[in-house]
């Protein structure tokens, strides 16, 4: 885009805006219906400029030794943040992008667009059915960052979901989820749950005050077949701008409680976020 004048445009599911960051040439915000979905600065894809993502991006950073090429599944698309992120941090990766907002998808490559031979392939589908064609072993990350408007769907916090990544996950691959609960965290413990009972190894990373029930807030889920860095997780998120915890071990099934699987069945979307929990101040 050669002007910094916001875009405001109808997508699927809902109203669209991109706002330019008056502190950077090239600093755009995405927000749908009032609620901020994404962060890009185009001049620079290594920034981060929400606490989620950063967090993910840890994650990420985790995920295999630093600069080795990855091949990720990100389920949900936004502006592209995370994996404009992956693209710049490890050169040569492949990654799908999973995103049903046909219309969101149109209006970040008008004016965001990717930089040729990114590695990005973007795909028009929703998340679980693209997951459920997707071949075997076939990625070593998998980042969930999924939300109908401020909520993430049902079917992508059921028993039979987990398993379909998993499936996808090669060994020793890694799953990441951006969720968003608060007291007194039934869905968040019921994610757990559902999440301990197909991967072995399970991380929390939130900051304290989400954990202690002091707000409604972002939490980023970890899962994999093979033991989570907790050391090095919690070294990067405990020097973030805003600190966050990484809980795991028993620490975690305390937090879990008694908590059981969610099946398809029976699955509901996050909660409601309370009024101005995710609002632009």
């Amino acid at each position: 885009m050669n002007e910094q004048i916001p875009v405001i445009r109808d997508v699927d599911w809902g109203t669209a805006r991109l706002m330019p960051d008056v502190d950077t040439e090239r600093g755009w915000l995405l927000t749908v219906d009032g609620a901020p979905q994404s962060y890009v600065d185009l001049d620079d894809p290594a920034h981060l400029e929400f606490e989620y993502a950063q967090r993910l991006a840890h994650v990420a950073d985790h995920a295999a030794a630093p600069g080795v090429p990855l091949d990720v599944v990100h389920l949900g698309g936004g502006a592209l943040t995370l994996p404009r992120y992956l693209a710049a941090t490890r050169p040569g990766s492949r990654q799908h992008v999973a995103e049903a907002d046909r219309g969101l998808l149109a209006l970040v490559a008008e004016c965001l667009p990717l930089p040729a031979g990114s590695g990005i392939e973007v795909h028009a589908a929703d998340a679980r059915q693209w997951l459920e064609a997707a071949p075997d072993a076939s990625a070593d990350l998998l980042i969930a960052d999924v939300f109908g408007g401020s909520r993430v769907p049902a079917h992508l916090t059921s028993l039979e979901y987990a398993e379909q990544a998993r499936r996808v996950l090669r060994p020793g691959g890694t799953y990441a989820a951006n969720l968003a609960d608060g007291a007194p965290f039934a869905f968040l413990r019921a994610q757990l749950a559902t999440f301990a009972a197909v991967f072995p190894e399970l991380a929390l990373i939130a900051e304290p005050a989400v954990l202690r029930g002091r707000r409604f807030g972002n939490v980023v889920l970890v899962a994999s077949d093979r033991p989570v860095d907790i050391a090095g997780l919690a070294r990067r998120t405990a020097a973030d701008p805003f600190p966050a915890r990484v809980e795991w071990g028993e620490s975690l099934a305390r937090f879990t409680g008694t908590a059981r699987p969610v099946r398809d069945t029976e699955a509901v979307p996050s909660p409601v976020p309370p009024d101005g929990s995710f609002g632009i101040g």
